[in-house]
């Protein structure tokens, strides 16, 4: 049994030697640990002395077991045995202060002497293994590194220490703190919590830890409440009133539901007491205390706080925590060390003040006492810490074996510390199924747990491993699915500033304040946002493409266009195939009354010709309607403009009948006759036309055009050059006004073939429509302006078909005995004879007059030809008859002499 029983011894040499535990071997390794979390003040400094150490840790103490046990399982190692050379330990506690540190580090480089009766040896340490906290740990290093020994640390994680120019020899079994702030930030990322306060110290660890956190916090949009600050020492007198003041921020502070803590275990106890006390003080609910603590390795796994911290009241505690080993060696040493009991002669202090802490003198080791120690310490044990210290003791023990292999280490004297160094840096070395090995600035980066506390049956459970933070990918991965639910589930919590700006708006930080408070304003139109808590309003990446106000997205400009379904476009086209129809049956009616006066009168084949035209008409006002084309734009306005040319046209040569018949004057009667062709005329004038509108497509022809708005688009067309499309339009009205004055003359034509009252009614209609079509067309704007245009054709041809078809059509369908030569001739007679009454009345009014101005008059047929004229003075004329057709009124007047 000796050989597992730990030799101690206090070492008290001028009452400056710290307190230890040796054990005499061939290579002694150093160990420094916080058995004690502070050391008792002392006003006096003269002259120099040990400082009395307070707050037993039995946490700490189970850790420094973890490496008596280590040391004695190398010892075993046939590797070990193979070289012939043994290990040996001496175990300081340092405190948790630096000047004991210091003393510590001194005796490790210097010559170390225990008291009288003991087995220890002045040697030097070849390897250091410690400190826990990484401000002591800095200390150390600095000491340590004059000599080139080995430092390996079991939990300094302050990032400084990875600084190989400054710390040479330093080393660790754990991560820096830079892979615990990202873990921790990546939470925090990952759960949108971006308004945080954090608790440290006031040593080196703590701004250092710090300083990492609120870098990687501030890159990911994370954003430091507050920060308070702890005193490192336990005695420091302002400890209660920093803690009294970390309390009152952390409940002023409403918005911040997420605590990350760097402090020690006693601070958080110190602190959820004056949180409670707080709470209970000012009359509120302790559920008003409620926040998540992420908790540093420091203390996520310290069981005694949960006697202290109930989650019902401090809320959720989330720890980052490094990785375990099996502790199934550790416990059997632990029960074997407390069951047998310690029956060396020599004091064991360390052991002794356990011992006292369970109120039971040394001497009486009674089986109740000793499973009371053995429960207490297994209360206290940092599963993480043991195998880090394990993996410590490894990596130095298969150091010094390699060395020993090459040469014989008891012969050539003593392995040097530079020589242990060397080969820990570039060697690996095995820790149960695995090998491990330092990087290059002295880490060994293992992942991190990631701890969820929980209670259960009114205990609280801190072991639980919900996440592993992998610090090569940089990224969580949960154990379980059900794990997963368990740290997603408190994403519910919101820890913000101000609220989440929905998708539709941006955030605006006012000038000074945190990036993380701001206020969500709106985007304003064409911008949008599709995120929550956007930084910026994008805007909408076409110009066929908008948003409203606080839009989450751009919508498609909708296209506008005179549609089919509009209702107003429905009339429209309605009316324009109603008119085909009437065409269409209009033209089967007159062909197939061809041969009657009312129809011959009428023009014959023109009246079929104006028919034609008048569906190329109404064709090209259906083209205003529907999606627009290039194309189509092209077609309608040509189409239109050739097919009522025609349509002018051939009204225009039934006007000029009406001009010829009624000219008095025989040189220009002669003059017009000759010029008189009726197909000549029409073809001219579209010809001319046509001429026109070839200019205007070639030079500058309708185009498809959209028309940008806010937030629609405006299909339409484009004419492309206005003046040529005047000149199209101006040339149809001259072409009317013409027929306008030619039919004019004969308005006074027989009532019921009076074709002239009809065409000057027609035209007149067409002038005014399209006098009024221009202003109208000017001034308007939107989807009804083709409308416009297609209204006015649509009056135009209905005026035709009203004035020039339908009084034909009443005759030839319901007058059937006014549509016979014999009524035509009749007409013709009465017509005759009331002339005649006028002239003899104005004969009567001047007697004595001879009649010797001759009248020429033109006599047509019903087919609208002329068939002679007959040259005769009033005293001559015998008879008047006239015959009339559509377009014109021809007078013929016999007037009998009573000789010839």
């Amino acid at each position: 049994m000796s050989r597992y029983i730990v030799l101690f011894c206090v070492i008290l040499i001028d009452g400056t030697k710290p307190v230890g535990a040796t054990r005499p071997g061939d290579f002694i390794i150093g160990g420094v640990f916080p058995i004690h979390q502070d050391v008792q003040s002392n006003s006096s400094i003269f002259p120099p002395q040990m400082q009395n150490c307070v707050s037993f840790d039995k946490g700490v103490f189970t850790t420094a077991i973890a490496m008596i046990n280590a040391i004695d399982t190398m010892n075993r190692l046939p590797a070990l045995r193979e070289v012939g050379m043994t290990l040996g330990y001496r175990i300081y506690d340092s405190c948790s202060d630096v000047s004991i540190s210091l003393r510590v580090t001194a005796d490790f480089t210097g010559q170390g002497d225990c008291s009288e009766g003991t087995n220890a040896t002045s040697q030097p340490v070849l390897a250091v293994v410690g400190a826990q906290h990484s401000e002591m740990s800095i200390a150390i290093a600095r000491q340590l590194m004059l000599k080139s020994i080995p430092q390996i640390s079991y939990a300094s994680t302050a990032a400084i220490l990875s600084d190989k120019a400054r710390f040479p020899s330093f080393m660790r079994t754990v991560p820096n703190d830079n892979y615990q702030t990202a873990a921790m930030v990546q939470l925090l990322s990952d759960n949108k919590w971006s308004w945080v306060g954090i608790l440290t110290t006031d040593g080196d660890y703590g701004r250092s830890v710090k300083d990492s956190f609120v870098s990687q916090a501030s890159e990911m949009g994370i954003c430091v409440s507050f920060r308070e600050t702890f005193p490192e020492s336990l005695t420091n007198p302002q400890l209660f009133l920093s803690v009294s003041a970390a309390a009152r921020t952390i409940r002023s502070s409403r918005r911040v539901k997420v605590i990350v803590s760097f402090v020690k275990p006693i601070h958080m106890i110190y602190l959820t007491k004056e949180l409670r006390r707080q709470t209970l003080k000012d009359g509120q609910s302790l559920e008003t205390m409620r926040r998540i603590w992420l908790a540093s390795d420091i203390w996520a796994t310290t069981s005694s706080l949960s006697k202290h911290m109930k989650l019902e009241e401090v809320g959720h505690v989330v720890g980052f925590t490094f990785k375990r080993g099996d502790m199934e060696s550790f416990n059997r040493y632990l029960s074997m060390l407390l069951t047998t009991g310690y029956d060396s002669p020599v004091t064991n202090p360390f052991l002794d003040e356990f011992y006292a802490e369970l109120n039971a003198s040394q001497s009486i080791k009674d089986a109740t006492t000793l499973a009371h120690a053995k429960e207490s310490l297994q209360e206290h044990i940092h599963a993480e810490k043991v195998f880090s210290v394990e993996m410590a003791v490894s990596a130095i023990t298969h150091a010094v074996v390699s060395i020993c292999r090459l040469r014989n280490c008891k012969r050539n004297g003593t392995v040097l510390p530079w020589e242990v160094l060397n080969t820990l840096q570039t060697q690996w070395f095995p820790m149960g199924e695995k090998n491990y090995s330092f990087d290059k600035n002295g880490d060994i980066n293992l992942n991190y747990d990631i701890t969820l506390w929980r209670t259960e049956k009114g205990n609280v459970y801190i072991h639980d491993i919900v996440a592993e933070y992998s610090t090569l990918n940089h990224s969580l991965v949960y154990t379980s699915n059900r794990a997963r639910k368990q740290l997603t589930d408190l994403s519910r919590i919101v820890s913000k500033c101000s609220d989440t700006c929905q998708p539709g708006q941006s955030k605006k930080v006012a000038l000074g304040q945190h990036t993380c408070c701001y206020e969500c304003i709106n985007c304003t139109e064409n911008y949008f946002s599709n995120d929550t808590d956007s930084v910026k309003c994008m805007r909408c990446g076409s110009n066929m493409e908008w948003s409203p106000e606080g839009s989450s997205r751009c919508l498609r400009k909708t296209l506008n266009f005179f549609s089919w379904r509009d209702g107003f476009a429905v009339v429209l086209l309605v009316l324009a195939a109603v008119g085909i129809l009437l065409v269409l049956l209009i033209a089967a009616l007159f062909l197939h009354q061809r041969h009657t006066p009312v129809v011959r009168a009428g023009g014959g084949p023109l009246c079929q010709v104006i028919l034609l035209s008048l569906v190329g008409s109404f064709t090209s006002a259906t083209m205003f309607v529907g999606p627009t084309t290039v194309r189509q734009c092209e077609a309608r306005q040509v189409l239109f403009g050739i097919s009522f040319t025609l349509c002018v046209s051939c009204i225009l040569v039934k006007s000029l009948k009406i001009l010829l018949a009624f000219q008095v004057n025989p040189r220009l009667q002669r003059a017009l006759r000759q010029l008189y062709r009726p197909y000549v005329i029409v073809a001219v004038c579209v010809a001319l036309q046509v001429i026109a509108c070839t200019c205007w497509l070639v030079l500058r022809s309708p185009f498809y055009h959209v028309v940008m708005y806010p937030t629609t688009m405006l299909a339409e067309c484009h004419e492309g050059s206005y003046l040529l499309f005047g000149v199209m339009l101006g040339y149809i009205a001259v072409l009317a006004l013409v027929c306008f004055a030619c039919a004019y003359k004969g308005r006074k034509l027989p009532q019921k073939y009076n074709e002239a009252k009809f065409i000057t009614f027609s035209m007149l209609l067409y002038l005014i429509s399209w006098l009024i079509f221009v202003p109208v067309y000017v001034t308007t704007s939107g989807i009804y302006v083709p409308a416009v245009e297609m209204v006015v054709i649509l009056i135009s041809n209905y005026g035709v078909l009203s004035c020039h078809f339908f009084p034909k059509c009443y005759v030839i369908l319901f007058k059937r005995d006014q549509n016979t030569a014999t009524a035509f001739k009749k007409n013709v007679y009465e017509y005759s004879r009331r002339n005649l009454d006028s002239v003899s009345v104005s004969d009567t009014t001047l007697p004595g007059e001879r009649l010797a101005r001759p009248y020429i008059i033109s006599v047509p047929s019903l087919n609208g030809k002329f068939t002679g004229s007959i040259r005769a003075t009033k005293a001559s004329i015998s008879s008047i008859s006239v015959s009339i057709n559509s377009d014109v009124a021809v007078r013929q007047c016999h007037r009998r002499r009573t000789s010839i």
